[in-house]
């Protein structure tokens, strides 16, 4: 079933054209990569499909972008668009609070004020971020306190405690070490029972390891989509296969 439904997509930022006729459909419930050079587009769509680009002056969007069917460049509420659709940041970002009151800030603000509701919601965060264990005991304590790797998972919860049906990922392991990687890979295969969610990443390795489908983006153009594991043993199309092989990007 589709969650996303893209079509003849441009985006401008000012007279600079970093999108072109992008048509794609992302499946809900899978793990959708988006890989290709620095500055090929691949963040630039991905913060298209909650609207962070608004923030933007400049920037300017044509084309389509549905989510069940609903057109969010349309008459929808933006600030219930972010609820629905999650981000997660390439570099963790927790609020200089307390890690209860990271989780909690969302609910807060979409009006959840009973104490043991936000107690359920930061639990039951922390447990589908795989974290609950190692925090639990710490929650009054400042989130600026925890590793790197738990800031991340810390940031995925603070995601999840608003109940998004879509987790958009911004190269969320960049920063991180290879065993926090791991563990954010891991929480990521999971998530996707009950979460769409579309990644960029520049780790070729990962988007194989944890994908299902795969969209190379070049010069602002989706080059080819397709299952991770076709893009990935047989591309079709040469640009594709030089970036894969090491040729450029």
């Amino acid at each position: 079933m589709e969650k996303f439904k893209i079509t003849d997509l441009d985006l401008y930022y000012g007279t600079f054209k970093a999108l072109i006729k992008v048509n794609l459909t992302i499946e809900a419930n899978q793990i959708t990569a988006f890989i290709g050079p620095s500055g090929c587009g691949k963040s630039t769509l991905l913060k298209s499909l909650n609207r962070m680009n608004d923030l933007i002056e400049g920037c300017r969007i044509d084309g389509n972008v549905l989510l069940d069917g609903e057109d969010i460049y349309g008459n929808i509420d933006v600030n219930l668009l972010r609820k629905r659709v999650g981000m997660v940041f390439q570099k963790p970002n927790p609020f200089p609070m307390s890690i209860y009151d990271n989780v909690a800030y969302g609910p807060r603000t979409h009006g959840i004020h009973s104490k043991i509701k936000l107690d359920e919601i930061v639990e039951t965060s922390l447990r589908n971020a795989a974290i609950w264990d190692e925090l639990k005991d710490r929650l009054k304590k400042s989130a600026l306190g925890i590793s790197g790797g738990q800031q991340q998972r810390l940031c995925i919860a603070r995601a999840l405690a608003v109940q998004p049906e879509v987790l958009l990922m911004d190269e969320p392991t960049s920063a991180l070490d290879p065993i926090s990687t791991s563990k954010i890979e891991d929480l990521i295969s999971e998530l996707k029972e009950r979460y769409t969610i579309i990644i960029v990443t520049h780790n070729m390795q990962q988007a194989v390891r944890i994908s299902d489908k795969t969209a190379f983006f070049l010069l602002g153009q989706v080059i080819e989509y397709d299952t991770t594991e076709n893009i990935f043993s047989n591309p079709r199309q040469k640009e594709t296969e030089d970036y894969i092989t090491g040729r450029f990007g």
